[in-house]
């Protein structure tokens, strides 16, 4: 970009790492089936979101002008991490806190929820997106995270949710 990014900008260009490293300690300390279902949850809007480039086929900023064009609208990672924060604020709301860990883990979204909004917002600053591709992105991960919640939790008409069926075939499989 020309210009020297802040050490925070420089931290925020670095999300998908962080990300993924933190989700994939989730999963093992957890070995939970409701982590891996949340996190199947937020690979499925990434690829939503993904899709919904390719058929928008919208460009990205011009900053820089040697890249090769790629399409922003929405933004995955506006999506993705909105997926996250939706989610794990949803749960700790309204779900029990997993026994792996301790009940602080409550407060999760006061630290999570500061620090999407502050990546969505470095997508633009960085030059990554627009204003509308950011906005896009968010309100796909917000939808996608409450559909993908509500199919977890809700007992819809007397039918057994996801999560009662995944818990169930784990018992089975665990020979509980």
């Amino acid at each position: 970009m020309g210009t020297e990014l802040s050490l925070w900008l420089k931290f925020l260009n670095q999300t998908s790492i962080i990300v993924c490293t933190l989700t994939t300690a989730a999963i093992l300390h957890t070995r939970s089936a409701g982590v891996v279902y949340f996190v199947t949850g937020a690979v499925l809007c990434s690829a939503l979101a993904k899709s919904i480039k390719k058929a928008i086929r919208q460009e990205r900023p011009l900053k820089d002008s040697g890249r090769k064009v790629t399409y922003g609208m929405p933004s995955s990672h506006a999506s993705a991490c909105t997926f996250f924060a939706t989610y794990i604020t949803m749960a700790c709301l309204q779900l029990p806190v997993h026994p792996t860990f301790p009940s602080s883990i409550m407060f999760v979204p006061v630290v999570i929820l500061p620090w999407t909004f502050m990546i969505v917002l470095s997508r633009v600053q960085l030059g990554h997106h627009t204003w509308p591709q950011v906005a896009a992105g968010t309100a796909l991960g917000v939808c996608c995270a409450s559909f993908w919640f509500k199919l977890w939790v809700d007992d819809a008409a007397g039918v057994k949710t996801t999560a009662w069926e995944v818990e169930a075939m784990v018992r089975l499989w665990l020979g509980q």
